[in-house]
């Protein structure tokens, strides 16, 4: 079963990259995410993106620089703390993600043809009891 969840992903990134690589910016799977992690969290840290992702800072420090000098990441010194920046999304970012989000939703209607509303919410109340399940488990 979570090979299907699997393939199901994989379908859906192929899908999204595809669409990505037809606009301006040619923008990666980690990429997407923090546009996403800034669009929800303007004026957060490179720091709080560490915390929240559990990824490398060095590799996220390198993510981010590729986005400002692309333009869709604009970056302030923090007013309390000067060695600290606060970042968010520019107006070319925040086109960009209100595109990727609005390709989602179409996508995700393709990928929900001819699934009822009720088994929509059965497929989401399993989905989220075998993520509980999982992370349960992690303890």
């Amino acid at each position: 079963m979570l090979e299907r969840v699997h393939a199901i992903m994989h379908l859906y990134r192929s899908a999204q990259q595809r669409s990505l690589r037809a606009g301006p910016h040619d923008l990666a799977h980690m990429e997407i995410k923090v546009l996403g992690f800034f669009a929800r969290r303007p004026g957060a840290t490179q720091s709080d993106l560490a915390a929240h992702s559990g990824r490398d800072k060095a590799q996220l420090a390198r993510l981010i620089r590729g986005l400002r000098d692309r333009g869709l990441l604009d970056a302030t010194a923090d007013e309390t703390d000067k060695r600290s920046t606060r970042l968010s999304l520019s107006e070319a970012g925040k086109a960009m993600f209100a595109a990727l989000h609005r390709h989602d939703g179409a996508l995700a209607e393709t990928a929900l043809e001819g699934i009822a509303e009720a088994e929509r919410a059965t497929l989401l109340d399993l989905l989220e009891r075998v993520r509980a399940n999982l992370e349960a488990g992690q303890g």
